[in-house]
């Protein structure tokens, strides 16, 4: 049996190691420098340097790497070893404080939006302490941010770190006008990542899942995920290994793998950590994401990390469970028993909700991409329109607020299911609404937007900063407000917040019509194509706000959305010309083939005096001319979207025709598969991929 408290951790340099390699003076020089945001000494770095070494010696390292987070949404490494000529020939085991706190990797192979030409290879690494080094293969690993040459942003978590720190000082403003006092603000999220295991052997045949990560072809088979038994169900033993030592490798990483089940559609199953910093959070996300599809490949399975790798069945997110604390552990979003009377509370959450429908737009912006499309607004995931779920409690409070009224609350519930004889179910102050895109859900908010495959990191740094701008101007508000007068004074703006923006709050279905009729009314954005989201983030609004709070340069956030627009162009790219692959390599052999069968069976039929079924030959026969002409004109569209050399440009063509040709030539070519026999047939069916693991 795993002894869970001896293997969590024990491949981190965590603060239990650095105990007990460090003088004690050190350690708590380190740990004030962390926690102050103090700037690392020379001096300082060496002894960090060398109890990192040793340790990482003593676990069997012979090479550190700098692991950072491009603009390609995974991370990056280059590996040196800790080796050193020594003047008699031999060599020497090194690792010194200018090793641990800086590199230098090729800036220019890297997206960068035009910030880099492909001569102007120098860029720099640099150590983010705040992240704890790690072993993985036998390589030590060092968390850090990543710019150029000229100081601009190439990295995931550089813009995240400054937003962590923006949001702490606008948080510890506001609580120091109502009377608590912290020395930090610390953003909290826990990421539920959902994602599906198929047959290696079965992945290996199907071009799409090889090339795109989801299906292009696949016609429906007959059971989907309609029977709901799939949720929750028993997890079958060959998953369950599966989910077993993905527990043991993340915990030896020090991450808090906690819950894992069973999803809705077959074959798809979501993991959950327990909550933790915002910036450890999105580090443990990028590598619980690697673990899976490595540990997939050891019990013979792919994990596909697609937004949608199956038409018809639900698709993937990663939930982004969000909620801030002191740091003394005082969760700011919980409104205790008495919503109505926590000055604290009520503030934060106006200023939440004031954030969220001022930058509704850029928030949808951070979660844009080819894959995310397909799932947001599909009826199985949140829709592309922004909104707020607060539940009947707080929304009583809130209007009781903006009518001049008191809140009475029924305080705390219990349940009884069957008279004694079960424990008594404590009842939540709000209802889930797994269709709203940022929903309370008792002490956090849960923004449900973000696809699967997506870094953490983009979503949660303009989160931090929408709150911090908002924060700033409550405190702005309140400032020089005498003690005795503060608590009419946060109903006042309560609810002159309230009441300018309750157009974001909706605790409704929204997954209907009727929704995205009533959230055009309220003028709410609806960006249903990643074009139309990026669109916005450029817009005067968006950019100052992250400018002003020193996030990104004006050049930064142009940049970064020119490598969104080429992004999504190269995906839909790459799906289109997959398609025509199989198209003319897979499905038209296919067809031809079996039209070459029927055509002789009949022929065969008619000589001895049979009326041979010439209506199924035909039916098929048109079915793959339709196909063969939808493929012609989807290479007619590509061939247009690849002579825009404007990025933006070309996003709208890509989106508008390519698109649009390739759910043509899908039609088509499904038809066309369900007509076909079953040795015929070119590659493992819906049926076999989504139902395949059985043991």
């Amino acid at each position: 049996m795993v002894n869970v408290p001896k293997l969590f951790g024990s491949l981190t340099f965590n603060e239990r190691v650095m105990k007990d390699r460090l003088p004690a003076k050190t350690f708590r020089t380190f740990r004030k420098m962390v926690e102050e945001g103090l700037p690392l000494t020379r001096e300082l770095a060496d002894m960090m340097a060398y109890a990192m070494k040793d340790w990482a010696l003593e676990n069997g390292c012979t090479h550190f790497t700098h692991w950072f987070q491009p603009m390609t949404g995974i991370t990056a490494e280059k590996h040196d070893s800790f080796i050193a000529p020594a003047a008699d020939g031999r060599v020497i085991m090194d690792f010194s404080g200018k090793d641990l706190i800086q590199s230098e990797p090729d800036a220019s192979s890297f997206p960068s939006g035009g910030l880099r030409a492909t001569f102007e290879a120098r860029g720099y690494t640099a150590w983010d302490p705040t992240s704890y080094a790690f072993i993985k293969d036998d390589c030590l690993y060092i968390p850090t941010a990543f710019c150029s040459y000229t100081g601009d942003v190439l990295d995931k978590k550089t813009p995240l770190l400054r937003s962590i720190a923006v949001l702490s000082e606008a948080a510890r403003r506001l609580l120091a006008i109502l009377g608590i006092h912290t020395e930090k603000v610390i953003t909290n999220v826990g990421p539920e990542q959902e994602y599906f295991l198929v047959d290696k052997a079965m992945w290996e045949k199907r071009k799409d899942l090889v090339f795109a990560g989801r299906t292009l072809f696949g016609a429906k088979p007959p059971k989907g995920q309609e029977m709901e038994d799939h949720y929750f169900g028993a997890i079958k033993p060959r998953v369950k290994a599966f989910m077993a030592e993905l527990d043991e490798e993340l915990w030896k990483l020090g991450i808090p793998a906690k819950t894992e089940h069973n999803e809705v559609a077959p074959a798809q199953h979501e993991l959950a950590p327990v909550y933790t910093s915002v910036n450890l959070a999105c580090d443990y996300n990028q590598l619980t994401m690697e673990f899976m599809k490595r540990i997939a490949l050891k019990h013979g399975m792919v994990c596909l990390l697609h937004e949608k790798p199956f038409d018809g069945v639900n698709g993937s997110g990663k939930h982004n469970n969000w909620s801030l604390s002191t740091l003394e552990g005082k969760n700011l979003l919980d409104p205790g028993s008495d919503a109505y009377h926590n000055n604290q509370f009520l503030l934060f959450l106006a200023a939440i909700i004031k954030g969220i429908d001022e930058y509704q737009d850029v928030l949808r912006g951070t979660v844009a991409s080819a894959g995310n499309d397909h799932r947001l607004g599909a009826n199985e995931a949140p829709p592309a329109i922004v909104s707020i779920f607060l539940g009947t409690e707080l929304t009583g409070v809130l209007e009781a607020i903006a009518s001049g009224q008191e809140y009475k609350t029924n305080g705390h519930i219990q349940m009884k299911l069957s008279g004694n004889t079960l424990a008594a179910v404590s009842k939540d102050n709000t209802d889930r609404n797994r269709t709203s895109p940022f929903a309370f859900t008792g002490n956090k908010f849960e923004f449900r937007m973000a696809g699967s495959q997506a870094s953490l990191a983009c979503p949660n740094a303009y989160l931090n900063t929408i709150v911090a701008e908002e924060l700033e101007w409550v405190a702005d508000k309140l400032e020089g407000t005498a003690p005795e007068e503060l608590d009419a004074a946060v109903k006042k703006l309560v609810k002159e917040i309230y009441l300018d923006h309750k157009r974001i709050v909706f605790n409704g279905n929204g997954y209907t019509d009727a929704w995205v009729e009533e959230a055009a009314k309220r003028g709410l954005y609806n960006n249903k194509s990643t074009p139309e989201a990026l669109a916005c983030m450029t817009s005067k609004k968006n950019v100052d706000l992250v400018v002003k709070h020193g996030i990104f340069t004006k050049t930064e956030v142009l940049s970064r959305c020119e490598i969104q627009y080429e992004l999504y162009n190269k995906t839909l790219n790459i799906e289109a010309l997959t398609m025509l692959d199989m198209l003319h390599k897979d499905l038209l052999p296919a067809a031809k083939k079996y039209l070459k069968d029927l055509s002789e069976t009949a022929l065969n039929e008619k000589a001895l005096g049979l009326k041979p079924d010439v209506a199924f030959l035909k039916k098929l026969q048109d079915a793959t001319e339709a196909m063969y002409k939808d493929g012609e004109t989807l290479a007619k569209e590509l061939a247009k979207a690849e002579a825009i050399e404007d990025q933006k440009k070309a996003s709208t063509v890509y989106h508008n025709k390519v698109l649009a040709a390739m759910e043509a030539l899908r039609r088509s070519g499904d038809e066309v598969e369900v007509l076909l026999g079953k040795e015929y047939l070119p590659y493992p069916t819906y049926g076999e991929l989504l139902f395949g693991i059985n043991s």
